[in-house]
């Protein structure tokens, strides 16, 4: 158990990191290590057998029927988005609190991003806002499931269904895993999309990425997407990109993936060890704790507090004089960023997204965190409240 928070500034401990992918991947180091000698020795180092086993291990594990190996996680929104024909004058309704991935796949295709608020309490996209950025021009929705929970699925598919069957692309990066009434993140709309990249709830060792859905057409568009728009070998119908899956990332992943319920079931240990502990600080609206929203099942990508009265960077600072690490996801919303300002996006046109931003502060949640180690945070945060209820009381 944590001790009781103090007003001692020092902590006796040991650095805790941010995250430590050596600390998942070493365990598994013989099996990566003959899994990449295998690729070695056939020389078929893209479009190998590995990527047709990853790709047909992802579809079961997401219950879809296909799945399409990519590049990366910013591909396979790219590939998503050219698969439903988005292009110059189409609008694109997503989050502006994101990673700039997902708005940046639809600006390099010529489209209009336009950016909804999201809800304070999940961070993920608010279907009604959403439905009031509907146009004539809207070809498609793109949500977000932000730090490993679902968006409201149900209500973006009504709004979707009412306006016409718009196609939703899911932005799945951050929740491989995650669930949504039973049903798992990337089987939830049109198209779910993948990463990767070595920081991820399954992180390969470069990037990497994978588009899941049903729908047997476009499946075989993206393979031809994927590969120059060649179909056959030298014949081409559409210009696509060149955005493959490395056979060696793909065998890597292929030994990751039956550890990943383990894993995701050791974030869910550690954010309800901080959840139980905080809520014993009695700390009222100065901390912020993240919720998981009814029907919804996190696969904890982050563990994001809120830090009210302007005191975020504060605690950030505090917390790295204790050599814990933390991180801002994000702390520049996409709609004020410099090459989106011809939008005309101005402070306060997404106020809840604006104040997330101000106030988002990201914990140390990796499964393989020890108790000690989640003790240390738990404790450094503890203290920082208290240091400053000492400093007002005198």
């Amino acid at each position: 158990m944590a001790t009781r928070p103090t007003t001692s500034s020092a902590i006796a401990s040991t650095p805790v990191p941010m995250l430590d992918v050596s600390r998942q991947n070493e365990p598994l180091r013989a099996e990566i290590d003959a899994a990449i000698s295998s690729v070695c020795a056939s020389g078929a180092y893209v479009h190998g057998p590995a990527c047709r086993e990853f790709e047909s291990a992802i579809a079961d594990y997401c219950g879809t029927k296909y799945a399409v190996g990519c590049a990366s996680g910013s591909d396979a929104l790219l590939l998503a988005l050219m698969a439903i024909g988005v292009g110059p004058g189409d609008e694109v309704v997503l989050p502006s609190f994101t990673f700039f991935a997902t708005a940046g796949a639809v600006w390099r295709l010529g489209a209009k991003p336009v950016f909804a608020d999201i809800l304070s309490d999940t961070f993920n996209i608010d279907p009604q806002d959403v439905a009031r950025k509907i146009t004539s021009s809207t070809k498609a929705i793109m949500p977000v499931h932000l730090f490993g929970q679902c968006a409201d699925m149900r209500s973006l598919s009504a709004i979707a269904k009412e306006a016409g069957g718009i196609p939703i692309i899911e932005d799945a990066a951050q929740a491989i895993g995650a669930e949504y009434f039973g049903s798992r993140a990337g089987a939830l709309g049109t198209f779910g999309c993948f990463s990767f990249y070595p920081t991820k709830n399954l992180g390969g060792f470069g990037d990497g990425g994978i588009i899941t859905t049903n729908d047997e057409n476009a499946a075989e568009q993206l393979r031809i997407l994927r590969d120059h728009g060649q179909h056959p070998r030298y014949h081409h119908s559409v210009v696509g990109v060149n955005s493959r899956l490395d056979t060696m990332q793909a065998a890597i992943l292929n030994v990751k993936l039956p550890q990943l319920d383990g894993w995701s079931a050791g974030r869910d240990r550690n954010a309800e060890r901080y959840a139980a502990e905080f809520s014993k600080f009695s700390l009222g609206d100065r901390l912020g704790i993240p919720t998981v929203a009814q029907g919804c099942r996190s696969v904890w990508n982050q563990y994001t507090v809120r830090v009210a009265g302007d005191r975020r960077d504060e605690m950030q600072q505090y917390l790295a004089t204790q050599q814990i690490g933390s991180a801002v996801y994000y702390p520049i919303p996409l709609h004020l960023q410099e090459c989106f300002a011809e939008l005309g996006y101005q402070e306060g046109s997404l106020p809840v997204t604006e104040q997330a931003a101000k106030e988002v502060l990201s914990l140390p949640i990796f499964a393989e965190l020890e108790q000690k180690e989640l003790d240390q945070v738990i404790q450094a945060i503890g203290n920082f409240f208290a240091a400053n209820d000492a400093h007002l009381a005198a």
